[in-house]
């Protein structure tokens, strides 16, 4: 019985370790983008020369380019900004729009009652369960065929249809944890239903809300497949930029823009996980 239980106690040690393993191979490609995106090695980035911060000091002009490797890359200040305006200019349209649509659909689904209206909340997922591919394919041939030209505005269309879904389960899940007595003794007391929703309501989901935004804000900025296949000459991204370069070689600065990216995502994404689980 003694050697029954002794047996028992070395599993919990092998799933601390398997976990301990589980999370090296998911972090492990992260911790060598930043380490290599600071290798002074221009040519081959996987041999380690030195220390270098040039590579940040070119994406902001800030460092001359030397190596004729690099000499592509002597004017790409200018347009990585403009990339970065072009992103940000998406991102935050689509979001702010996707907020809206997904919040107002999420009260709505879950204060009223109307036939279909489980099958409408099935429609609504449709769109996160899509891949990314197929749903890029059928926006490219909707907009061709109504005759929309391809450019910013056809991204921000875009990313609106698939982040009304990811607005509208993070709103639903602080709306099913609400306490609607308030709202109907708002209701009682004489209020309206715009005052209740303004008043009562729309305070009690603000995490819910701001966390749904900042979620199809970082979403919408790290988009590739979709923005590929629906966006036009000049209404180039920030990922459309890197997958770019990327045909040309594996660049010190390409390693550099990930870190960024990766800085600003993992600091927008935290931001909105903990205001979508903050209690109201």
């Amino acid at each position: 019985m003694h050697r029954i239980l002794s047996s028992f106690k070395i599993f919990p040690s092998i799933f601390n370790f398997y976990g301990l393993l589980f999370l090296a191979f998911l972090y492990m490609p992260l911790a060598l983008i930043v380490l290599y995106s600071f290798n002074a090695n221009p040519i081959n980035m996987a041999v380690w020369t030195g220390f270098t911060f040039d590579w940040y000091r070119t994406i902001f002009g800030g460092a001359a380019v030397e190596t004729t490797f690099d000499a592509a890359f002597s004017e790409s200040p200018q347009r990585i900004f403009e990339v970065v305006k072009n992103s940000f200019l998406v991102a935050v349209s689509a979001s702010t729009i996707a907020t809206v649509v997904g919040t107002a659909t999420a009260i709505a689904l879950a204060r009223y009652k109307f036939f279909g209206k489980r099958f409408y909340q099935t429609l609504l997922l449709l769109p996160m369960l899509i891949p990314d591919i197929v749903l890029g394919i059928a926006l490219l041939i909707f907009f061709v065929g109504v005759g929309f030209e391809l450019g910013l505005l056809t991204i921000i269309i875009g990313h609106v249809t698939f982040l009304s879904s990811y607005v509208f389960v993070v709103v639903s899940a602080r709306l099913a944890g609400m306490d609607t007595t308030l709202e109907q003794a708002s209701a009682d007391l004489g209020a309206g239903p715009f005052t209740t929703f303004r008043r009562v309501t729309l305070p009690q989901i603000m995490p819910g809300v701001v966390g749904g935004f900042l979620l199809a804000f970082i979403i919408s900025l790290d988009d590739v497949v979709i923005t590929y296949f629906i966006a036009g000459v000049g209404s180039q991204t920030l990922p459309l930029f890197i997958l770019a370069m990327m045909r040309r070689g594996l660049r010190p600065q390409i390693t550099a823009l990930a870190v960024l990216i990766l800085v600003f995502s993992f600091i927008v994404a935290t931001v909105g996980l903990l205001l979508r689980n903050r209690k109201p």
